[in-house]
């Protein structure tokens, strides 16, 4: 009895012995085909480093200021009696925009008008009589200075009734209606805002390492996210005298004939300051740059003839760059890449160095150094 068990275990044992060694085969042959199997290629997209010439540029941050502009408010306190303009509206110098109550400054004229013609005839009488020496000069004299009197009432009179008459100081376009009728305006008090969209400056400022490279009718272009791709044309048209203490810059101004006033003041700005010199630079994509803290990078699109490492095809390798100015889509590279080379443009982020690649360029749109994102 105690045989057949001892022999029933050592059956147990062999078969577990067994299966054991079977296992084990089993993933020492997956480890050995891990080893040796590649992983499938990335798809990415991909772009030729290209040499191009570019412009010299000095580019900026700056803000589209208005030519002139200014918040419509009475000089007197008065009621709203009329409401010549509407929101929004187009404006010639010297259109009536709005007009308080001056019924009081309107009869106090009449009264004073009549005095000025009561003290005419007055100093007319008294000419004549002095032409027959029938009165003092001093009679001729106090005439006339009634009469004067009286003239500068009438045009203090008049005087408040224009201020009270609000008329539009130069051409533009208003802002929106601030105030209502019948409603009391004390002085200062916003009415509407005017602005002349035609021309505008654009407002920057550069490092002063850069004002010995600055001078007055330079050409400037300004882009502004709220025209893609649209570039405006403006000539540089004033140099700050004195520097900004804090920051070691300078002040700029360039002026825009905006005659589709497009822009408007307060947009924000990209300036460009167009130099006289031209260069040749190294540009790519700048998609394809992955930018770290220590320094932007690229990979580089390598061939790999085939091997015991693996068969042939693409690949990829990691390559340090130092980038430098950016126009459009591109971005120009002083070290790290040669024209002719191929980089990865699009993908990057997947990939790490010595990995295979296949291209696909069908799903990515070209660069352009003018782009303009369609309206999705």
């Amino acid at each position: 009895m105690i045989r057949k068990i001892s022999l029933a275990i050592l059956l147990v044992l062999l078969v577990i012995g067994g299966l054991a060694g079977i296992k084990t085969l089993q993933i020492r042959k997956l480890i050995a085909q891990s080893k040796t199997a590649a992983p499938p290629p990335e798809s990415v997209s991909t772009a030729l480093v290209k040499e191009e010439i570019w412009q010299d540029t000095l580019t900026a941050i700056g803000s589209i200021a208005p030519a002139q502009g200014v918040n419509i408010t009475p000089q007197l306190a008065g009621a709203v009696r009329e409401i010549a303009f509407e929101s929004a509206a187009v404006v010639a110098k010297g259109d009536l925009l709005l007009r308080q109550d001056i019924t009081s400054e309107q009869a106090q004229l009449r009264a004073i008008e009549a005095q000025v013609a009561l003290a005419q005839l007055n100093l007319d009488r008294a000419q004549n009589l002095r032409t027959n020496n029938m009165t003092s000069q001093s009679e001729v004299d106090t005439a006339d200075a009634t009469l004067k009197q009286y003239k500068a009432n009438a045009e203090a009179i008049q005087t408040i009734i224009e201020k009270k008459t609000i008329r539009a100081p130069f051409a533009g376009q208003l802002g929106i209606r601030l105030v209502n009728l019948g409603q009391h305006l004390d002085v200062g008090k916003a009415i509407v805002s005017l602005t002349a969209l035609s021309p505008v400056y654009a407002d920057f400022s550069l490092p002063q390492q850069q004002l010995a490279q600055l001078k007055p009718g330079m050409k400037v272009n300004v882009t502004t996210d709220a025209y893609p791709g649209k570039k405006f044309e403006g000539t540089l048209t004033a140099i700050n005298p004195d520097l900004d203490a804090a920051t070691r810059s300078i002040g700029l101004q360039a002026t825009f004939e905006n005659a589709d006033k497009l822009l408007r003041p307060g947009m924000f700005a990209r300036v460009a300051v167009l130099l006289p010199g031209e260069q040749k630079v190294t540009v790519i994509p700048h998609t394809g740059v992955l930018r770290a803290a220590y320094s932007d990078s690229v990979f580089v699109v390598e061939e790999q003839p085939a091997s015991t490492n693996g068969p042939a095809g693409l690949v990829v390798r990691q390559q340090l760059i130092r980038s430098d100015r950016m126009k459009g889509d591109f971005v120009s590279v002083t070290t790290g890449l040669q024209p002719g080379q191929r980089i990865v443009s699009a993908g990057l982020f997947k990939l790490r160095g010595g990995m295979h690649i296949v291209e696909n360029n069908d799903l990515v749109p070209p660069a352009s150094e003018t782009p303009k994102p369609e309206n999705n």
